[in-house]
């Protein structure tokens, strides 16, 4: 069995030592690249409406992830509500815009972790971290304790700075990084942020930096790496050539989920562009520039 790097950091008391550094990037917050510089150990929240603790929208064993991710039992997904974007096409809108959930404190969500482990999850999947790593690395420290020793799962839009991204170096040993586009215009305007591209490029590559490659084990199933999710949008909103070739420039057989399941939701019916389906000959020509990457399916 191949254990997960965090227990190292753990055993070394290095852990520890991270938990105390992401808690101080509370004080003024800067979690995230918006940098909001309110205190959030004070009860302040900024852009995404988090205060001290997190809020979880729903945790259980998820079985339709990517089946490295998923594989025979499940991966063990909690959901975190709220969202360092806004994304006008977001499916899961009452989620990471309206915020529905309740704030766990770090023991509960710890014990959420070691849950999802006794059910036989193959992993603990964190959706839509990059505004709670501070509170990820508090629990996580706690369900170590309580005997959690399956790989954590970082399922991110990679809107993530790098200052967290590094203190997960060591901790996470599954990279799960959507890219959306490779266009600050299209950032701002569909997914309300500055500089998206800068970011996202960014943070891919300090992921990759990290945990290298997608391996898997003799199952299938992820044990370390980075494996990348990108939503085809009608109209080439998704710049996907774009992003096809900063892929190959990383790693010429990147790992890449190509997925075509868009469909026009929340305030996506406000932009013409947006109010459609993605066609077959855009998931056809999407195929074609990926070819050389790993395409893994859901």
């Amino acid at each position: 069995m191949t254990h997960p790097s965090y227990l190292t950091l753990y055993r070394s008391g290095e852990l520890s030592k991270r938990v105390e550094e992401a808690i101080k990037m509370l004080e003024e917050c800067r979690v995230c690249p918006h940098k909001c510089k309110i205190n959030r150990l004070a009860g302040e929240d900024g852009y995404c409406k988090t205060k001290r603790y997190a809020i979880v929208s729903s945790y259980f064993p998820h079985l339709g992830e990517e089946f490295p991710i998923r594989g025979y039992r499940g991966s063990g997904t909690i959901f975190f509500s709220y969202c360092n974007m806004r994304c006008v096409y977001c499916q899961n809108y009452e989620i990471s815009h309206l915020g529905e959930g309740k704030e766990v404190k770090p023991r509960e969500l710890a014990e959420m972790m070691v849950e999802l482990q006794e059910l036989g999850c193959h992993n603990i999947n964190l959706v839509s971290p990059s505004h709670v790593v501070p509170q990820i690395l508090e629990a996580l420290l706690i369900a170590v304790e309580m005997g959690l020793n399956i790989p954590l799962v970082y399922n991110t839009s990679s809107f993530d700075s790098l200052e967290s991204l590094r203190l997960l170096d060591g901790v996470v040993d599954i990279y799960l990084a959507d890219i959306k586009y490779l266009s600050k215009e299209y950032g701002r305007k569909y997914s309300k942020v500055k500089d998206y591209p800068l970011y996202a490029v960014s943070a891919i590559r300090e992921m990759y930096r990290q945990v290298g490659p997608l391996k898997v084990d003799e199952r299938g199933i992820a044990v370390r790496g980075v494996l990348i999710r990108h939503l085809l949008l009608p109209n080439n909103i998704s710049t996907t050539d774009r992003v096809i070739e900063f892929l190959k420039d990383i790693d010429p057989s990147m790992a890449i989920n190509l997925m075509d399941q868009y469909r026009p939701c929340y305030k996506a019916w406000n932009y013409p562009e947006l109010a459609r389906r993605v066609s077959q000959s855009e998931f056809s020509r999407a195929l074609e520039l990926a070819r050389g990457l790993k395409i893994i399916d859901d």
